[in-house]
């Protein structure tokens, strides 16, 4: 019987693997992972000097916002409610009518002209009234010669009755007469005077400064003094020494505004002028259809950028609404950590942080009355990271100069 064939030596996958009995070289292999042991050693260690260097090797940045003094001559806070209202004048519009009736002759001024207490506005055909002063003027002359004539009657008709010559009726009629001519001078004297009034009058002037607004009438229409609805007005001005500011505020934050009140105004077409304002009127009455009530502002400075009529912001300010014995700090409401019972603020002096308890007031909105603790121009932490505490070194944003 023949033999079976010997295997034959695997040629394929099988003939690839390493013979177990044979040892490898492990020398360079040794050095290989040395090295890049070494090599991710050094990896680490750059980068974790590179992330110390970049945060921890610098104090962490805080944003901080400042206590400030109201009231006792201090600047007022920021703003606590603002509204939109208007430029009005302290007694509105005056309207500048005829006293006498005339055709209008001419007008002096134009709207948008500044003028004077005493300026000459319109004026009215006077020839009517120039010729009543003359005619009252030459009755005047006409009375004061009858009264000189019946001082003479009077004078020879008590020679008369002296000497008996005339009884004692014909001295009291020429007495009588003389004080008729005296009374008649009177009256011409008061009439002469009365007709220089309505020529005056024929002059309209300004009865304060301030701006011409309007024209109500036309060069050569009647005007009469009175009438319906202000019809003998010819001209209307605005008082630019007394403007004022005029808002509705809501009921709901009424509480915080109150008389005396300092604010600043900021004209709608001019946003980066500020007029400084006090509150000088609030209105006893709400307006039921709007839930608002009317308030009304002083400007304490003006220029000529303000027009009646215009649009304009108000920015109510925080301020003491006490004697003004004591100045008030005022500080926002981010500042305040803690709970109501243990309140206190983190303050940055040379760049340590601090803590200081405090005790707080009256509530502004976005600001708080602070009664104890600060006294005023501390830096607050208003935000920074969460794990502050007192010593601890921090760096002011608006101070931080580093990339």
């Amino acid at each position: 019987m023949a033999s079976e064939p010997q295997p034959r030596p695997d040629t394929g996958l099988h003939g690839l693997r390493i013979d177990p009995t044979v040892r490898q070289p492990q020398g360079r292999s040794k050095v290989w992972w040395v090295g890049l042991v070494l090599m991710l050693a050094l990896i680490i260690g750059g980068a974790s000097l590179w992330l110390y260097r970049a945060t921890l090797g610098r104090p962490p940045v805080v944003q901080v916002a400042f206590a400030q003094l109201s009231g006792a001559g201090a600047p007022a806070a920021g703003p606590v409610l603002s509204g939109a209202g208007y430029v009005v004048t302290g007694d509105r519009y005056i309207s500048i009518g005829v006293r006498v009736a005339g055709r209008i002759d001419a007008y002096e001024v134009q709207e948008g002209d500044f003028v004077r207490k005493g300026d000459v506005l319109v004026r009215l055909d006077n020839r009517d009234y120039q010729a009543a002063v003359r005619k009252a003027e030459a009755n005047l002359e006409l009375a004061r010669a009858n009264l000189v004539l019946k001082r003479k009657q009077v004078e020879r008709a008590r020679g008369l009755h002296e000497r008996g010559l005339i009884a004692d009726e014909n001295l009291d009629v020429a007495e009588n007469e003389l004080a008729v001519a005296q009374a008649t001078v009177h009256q011409a004297e008061a009439e002469v005077a009365l007709t220089k009034v309505n020529l005056d009058h024929t002059r309209l002037t300004a009865p304060t400064d301030g701006i011409v607004l309007a024209k109500l009438k036309e060069v050569g229409e009647i005007a009469v003094p009175g009438g319906f609805a202000g019809s003998g007005d010819l001209i209307r001005i605005a008082n630019l020494h007394d403007l004022r500011g005029e808002v509705d505020i809501n009921e709901v934050d009424f509480r915080q505004v109150h008389m005396g009140q300092q604010a600043e105004v900021v004209p709608d077409a001019y946003p980066n002028r500020k007029y400084p304002a006090q509150v000088v009127k609030i209105y006893p009455q709400a307006d039921r259809q709007k839930g608002t009530i009317k308030v009304e502002l002083k400007l304490t400075k003006t220029d000529e950028y303000l027009r009646p009529d215009m649009s304009i912001r108000i920015n109510f300010l925080a301020e003491a609404r006490h004697d003004g014995a004591t100045p008030w700090v005022l500080v926002p409401k981010a500042a305040l950590r803690g709970d109501g019972e243990s309140t206190f603020v983190w303050t940055v002096r040379n760049g340590q942080v601090g803590r200081s308890p405090v005790r707080v007031g009256e509530d502004f909105g976005d600001t708080v009355q602070i009664t104890s603790g600060l006294d005023g121009g501390e830096a607050l932490i208003i935000s920074g990271p969460e794990n502050l505490r007192e010593g601890m070194r921090v760096s002011r944003a608006d101070q931080d100069l580093s990339p």
